[in-house]
């Protein structure tokens, strides 16, 4: 027997936008405390639920990237690329705009990059900018442009630290 959901859709959406906003105010600070890093994640899949009882496709693919992103600033590969997958999936099958597409495949390059897959990870940033290209605002094409940069500059510090140690 299904029990009816005690909460509306709006009170869905309230909480859903909330926590996804309280998850990138953990996701900025680059000072977090253990606690801060359990919240982040427990705020991030709390949210991609109240999105799914009360959101659609577009919710769906941005919740998916956030854990994405939230997996990778935890340094865990694995659930970060399932749900970079997961992502890209969601915005492919509800024919999102190509920024969502675009932010799929930046979740996967920015996955591989943290398991350490160099190869991986470029081919991810290059389908990213190549379909970002067709991202018409041009705030939405920077913001992706910075954030491919963010994994670059990751690229560059792994190399000199491997060039230091070896």
């Amino acid at each position: 027997m299904r029990r009816s959901d005690p909460l509306t859709k709006p009170v869905h959406r309230r909480v859903g936008a909330y926590l996804f906003n309280r998850t990138w105010d953990l996701l900025s600070n680059p000072h977090r405390t253990r606690d801060e890093d359990d919240e982040m994640l427990r705020c991030a899949y709390a949210s991609r639920y109240h999105w799914s009882r009360a959101g659609h496709a577009l919710n769906f693919s941005i919740g998916e990237w956030q854990l994405s992103r939230v997996y990778a600033s935890l340094g865990r590969a694995e659930p970060a690329a399932y749900h970079g997958k997961r992502a890209l999936e969601i915005a492919r099958r509800g024919h999102l705009a190509k920024f969502y597409v675009a932010y799929g495949y930046e979740a996967l390059a920015r996955a591989y990059q943290v398991a350490g897959k160099r190869t991986q990870s470029r081919r991810y940033v290059e389908l990213a900018t190549r379909t970002g290209k067709a991202v018409r605002e041009s705030d939405a094409r920077r913001m992706l442009t910075e954030d491919l940069a963010s994994i670059r500059k990751q690229w560059s510090r792994s190399a000199r630290r491997r060039s230091a140690a070896g």
